[in-house]
């Protein structure tokens, strides 16, 4: 496939989507589609180190949160800009990637060690801010309303709708160049098989930690905008478990390792979520139950994700691809000629 053939889903989804609040001007909608494409980011986030290189993390949260609080702080506690916080959020976030990424792996921890490991600095870092003075503790923290654009704020929900559109966009790019590239091969080669890999000279702990840290920057810059987004923050917001899980679940619903998975899954989920709210009459937790209900679906009948789905269904082909080992023919084949002699 050429580059440009690669790159062309993308760029006619960013633009389709940019389109949106042309025509439509209800604040609910455009709510839910900011809030979309927060979830549809983090996810990217998750997908690029669960997905592209394998690492499962139960705790992304702890980049959410480290970005979110970054830019809170830094603009309530000390005034800076809110697009230089904006910029140095995610940048913390990286930070804080790596730093949990390097004690990980330089420690050995795989497979579902390192996934329990993430979770745990995630609970640990929001028992840490719910108590801590410098975070407003369990009252959180609130940013100054002063609708400016230079202040990252504005008059019009459209305006974020397309700044997070635009960072959706340039993930989704990313990604599909990194998917193509030897970063990405290597990625792919940690995920398959890490020992392997190691054996064929490809340093893994310095590509689980670039893994890491890409992954733990874009999943900041979810945080980060959704503060600026909603101007307030706490503990459970910021490193609660519901965004571990929608950023985990998404990719899962989409496709895992697919770079249109996290933004399928995200607004197949929070689309079916509002719904089911609006004919179920607001029955509190029934948005969970459609999270629980598309996960078992989505491991029963299309464990590839909705994009392996989709590619079947293009292809006439319903249930998943099995491969058939290629000794079985040759084998019996054999038994048939021992027979006749």
């Amino acid at each position: 496939m050429s580059t440009s053939r690669a790159f062309a889903p993308a760029l006619v989804l960013i633009l389709l989507a940019a389109l949106i609040p042309v025509f439509v001007t209800a604040n609910t909608v455009l709510n839910f589609i900011v809030f979309t494409l927060i979830i549809a980011l983090a996810a990217q986030g998750w997908n690029l180190l669960g997905g592209l290189c394998g690492q499962f993390s139960f705790g992304h949260a702890a980049f959410f949160g480290s970005g979110a609080y970054a830019a809170a702080l830094l603009q309530a506690r000390y005034g800076v800009n809110a697009w230089a916080a904006f910029a140095a959020a995610i940048g913390f976030a990286a930070l804080v990637g790596w730093i949990i990424g390097y004690l990980s792996f330089r420690s050995g921890l795989r497979g579902s060690y390192f996934a329990l490991v993430t979770l745990a600095f995630a609970e640990v870092f929001r028992i840490l801010a719910n108590a801590s003075a410098f975070t407003g503790g369990a009252a959180g923290t609130l940013i100054k309303l002063d609708i400016r654009p230079e202040n990252f704020q504005f008059a019009s929900r459209a305006a974020f709708v397309w700044i997070a559109l635009a960072l959706v966009g340039f993930t989704l790019l990313l990604t599909t160049a990194i998917a193509r590239s030897r970063l990405g091969a290597w990625f792919a080669a940690v995920r398959e098989n890490e020992d392997a890999a190691r054996a064929l000279g490809v340093d893994t702990l310095a590509v689980k930690l670039k893994a890491i840290t890409l992954s733990a920057g874009i999943t900041g810059a979810a945080g980060a905008l959704y503060v600026q987004y909603y101007l307030y923050l706490d503990a459970n917001i910021a490193y609660g478990s519901w965004i571990s899980i929608e950023a985990l679940i998404a990719p899962i619903i989409g496709g895992i390792g697919t770079p249109l998975g996290p933004i399928v899954g995200a607004v197949t989920l929070h689309g079916l979520g509002e719904l089911t709210k609006r004919f179920a009459g607001g029955i509190p937790g029934i948005d969970l139950v459609i999270y629980g209900a598309l996960l078992v679906a989505a491991i029963a009948f299309a464990p590839d994700g909705m994009m392996g789905l989709l590619k079947r269904v293009g292809r006439g082909q319903v249930t998943p691809e099995t491969s058939t080992p290629k000794t079985t023919a040759p084998k019996t084949t054999a038994a048939k000629t021992e027979g006749a002699a």
